[in-house]
């Protein structure tokens, strides 16, 4: 559906208040845009990106990604944003394997360490600590700077994403320079699901930033000349699990309520607002305070959940081509996960919660090893935080925990997910070599202690050892392994490595993009393990039918969405999610899975059909589209 052109930026009225706290005090974008470090990468930019069709425009952006040069594609891309939005979409949907690793991962991740050497651009409304209290004229500064009104004057918004920069990707805290991360999520609901451009706000709550020991690349962000946050360090505390969170986000009255509120005072109760690389210690209780109360989720723990279930169902396909109902096949499976980070605990809390998967089949690391806790009552264990704790197994392990290689002897996976973001190379040969080794006994030591369930109470059953049959799975023989961490220089195992030492026999997936590799003349294409698959569907369904929450259920049903879009061709090449050259027919799959969800849970407040067919024909007339004086001659879609 194409609606108006977007809003002429450059014409809008002046923003003091939603501009970064530096860019403001300069004097706005202009003046930042002027000093030196930046007045001479503007002015090339402005020279360079001369585009006046989509076919110039990947001419051009081709010409700096043939050279290896993805930062220099992602300034393009983005001086061709700020020069014409709607070419700018229209180019990406020419060809999306192409440039979605430009726009956003993996690409966006270094565009972020670097973001005050990008000229400041518009886009993008920054809330500060400083502004407590007014976050409200803040958010409506910039919403009458670049939003359209509804009929009944309200400001047009459909989705938000919001993040204050304090775990980008794997990166850590980069302040206001994560705000490559809200546009750029954005710009995937746009091109993966057809959500309209004209009607979303990316958010950047700043909340003052780390020093040089917060972030990977150990940049002194502070101190930066070109930094263009607040110059302060966080405010922090202790919460009363012990862990490290920002003091400012909780009791009464605290900022992310108050900017939620605000979103939904200005826009309506039905806007979507998905949080954003928030620190992991913070993301979990910051969802589970606000899930019912809003329209909700957090993408690095939900949406990463969901695509990895959706890569496993899909690695299921593969390993039975025949079979369409994928999810009961979840229960026969034992899971290993590697890293207890935000993404692997979301992705065993789905599977238990939503898809059945008895808890006493999850197994999970810290760097410590396997982790496990004492008796009730007891602080016993090896567990950081009681997200981890849910999945520890009852008793001390009576064989050596600490080895990767003796956990999975010891306890059999069929399914390996790595994510653990800084121990590249971890799934060595020996690791691959003990998952295709064969399953015939049950060991010794399950007899002496069990996982402990999800939500089991005492003498329950849930966590009996019992419950894991002790004959053996067929996994051994096609197992699913996983490499979820990126970028590509942190991956668990490489694409050549894991389909070389297993054989061809495993079936993989990444984080990050890897070449197909070929073996005993098969050519297998790992499929790239990513959120895009799940987000912008989910968040476009949940937004048109107006859903009132996102509970689990859905993010399963979108799980499920993507590995039904699985074609022939995917799976005689090994992939475990769909070619990213079909991502808006995956998002469109998605959406439609989302609203028959929401309407049979009766979370919709507009009804979008009765059935499957017409649900979708509804959805694909809503979704957004550039102007047809953008189409490409040479469009891949």
């Amino acid at each position: 559906m194409h609606c108006c052109s977007l809003p002429d930026v450059s014409a809008a009225p002046s923003r003091t208040r939603s501009l970064p706290a530096r860019v403001a005090a300069a004097g706005g974008i202009e003046r930042w845009n002027s000093q030196d470090g930046l007045r001479t990468t503007a002015e090339m930019l402005r020279r360079s990106v001369t585009a006046s069709s989509v076919d110039e425009a990947l001419e051009q952006v081709r010409s700096l990604t043939a050279l290896g040069h993805l930062i220099h594609a992602y300034t393009y891309m983005r001086r061709l944003y700020e020069k014409d939005a709607e070419l700018y979409y229209a180019t990406i949907l020419a060809a999306p394997d192409e440039l979605l690793p430009v726009v956003y991962t993996p690409t966006v991740g270094e565009a972020c360490q670097k973001f005050g050497l990008i000229p400041m651009s518009a886009r993008g409304c920054y809330v500060s600590i400083a502004q407590r209290g007014h976050f409200i004229d803040v958010l409506r500064e910039y919403a009458s700077a670049h939003l359209a009104r509804e009929p009944d004057g309200t400001y047009a918004c459909d989705c938000i994403v919001f993040s204050d920069g304090g775990r980008i990707l794997g990166l850590g805290d980069l302040g206001a320079w994560g705000m490559g991360i809200p546009i750029g999520k954005l710009d995937l609901y746009t091109v993966c699901a057809g959500v309209n451009p004209h009607r979303t706000v990316p958010i950047l709550l700043d909340m003052g930033v780390s020093d040089a020991s917060g972030n990977t690349a150990r940049i002194d962000i502070r101190t930066h000349p070109l930094y263009t946050g607040l110059v302060q360090p966080r405010s922090m505390s202790a919460s009363a699990a012990g862990t490290k969170v920002n003091t400012a986000y909780y009791g009464d009255g605290n900022v992310i309520e108050e900017l939620m509120s605000a979103a939904v005072q200005l826009f309506g109760r039905h806007v979507l607002l998905q949080f954003e690389d928030f620190n992991s210690n913070d993301a979990f209780p910051l969802l589970q305070a606000m899930r019912e109360r809003f329209l909700t989720y957090n993408d690095d723990i939900q949406g990463t959940a969901a695509v990895t279930v959706a890569g496993i169902l899909g690695g299921l396909r593969l390993r039975h081509p025949a079979e369409r109902d994928l999810v009961p096949l979840l229960k026969n499976e034992t899971f290993l996960f590697h890293g207890a980070g935000s993404a692997n605990i979301g992705a065993a809390s789905l599977l238990v919660s939503s898809a059945g998967v008895h808890p006493s089949r999850i197994f999970m690391t810290n760097s410590k090893g396997l982790i496990w806790r004492g008796a009730a009552g007891s602080k016993d264990g090896n567990y950081r935080n009681l997200e981890q704790r849910q999945f520890a197994v009852d008793g001390r392990p009576a064989f050596r925990s600490e080895a990767l290689v003796d956990i999975i002897a010891a306890t059999r996976p069929t399914v390996l997910v790595g994510a653990v973001g800084v121990a590249p190379g971890c799934f060595d040969r020996a690791v691959i070599e003990a998952m295709i080794t064969p399953r015939d006994s049950t060991p010794a030591w399950l007899k002496c202690w069990s996982p402990a369930a999800l939500s089991a109470q005492p003498g329950d059953g849930a966590a009996d050892a019992s419950a894991v049959p002790a004959a053996a799975h067929t996994g051994a023989d096609r197992p699913i392994i996983f490499a979820l961490s990126n970028p590509k220089t942190q991956a668990e195992v490489t694409a050549h490595d894991a389909y070389t030492w297993s054989h061809g026999r495993a079936i993989f997936g990444t984080g990050t993009s890897f070449d197909p590799v070929t073996i005993d003349g098969k050519k297998h294409s790992p499929g790239q393990v990513n959120n895009v698959y799940i987000f912008p569907g989910l968040s476009f369904g949940a937004a048109m039918c107006r859903a009132s929450t996102i509970p689990d259920e859905l993010f399963l049903a979108a799980a499920e969405a993507v590995a039904q879009t699985l074609s022939d061709d995917d799976v005689a090449q090994d992939r475990v999610v769909p070619h990213p050259a079909r991502i808006r027919e995956v998002g469109l799959n998605v959406a439609t899975a989302t609203v028959l969800g929401c309407q049979r849970l009766g979370l919709a407040t507009r009804r979008l059909g009765e059935t499957y067919d017409e649900v979708k024909a509804q959805l694909q007339a809503m979704m957004w589209s550039p102007g047809a004086q953008y189409a490409s001659t040479k469009s891949r879609l």
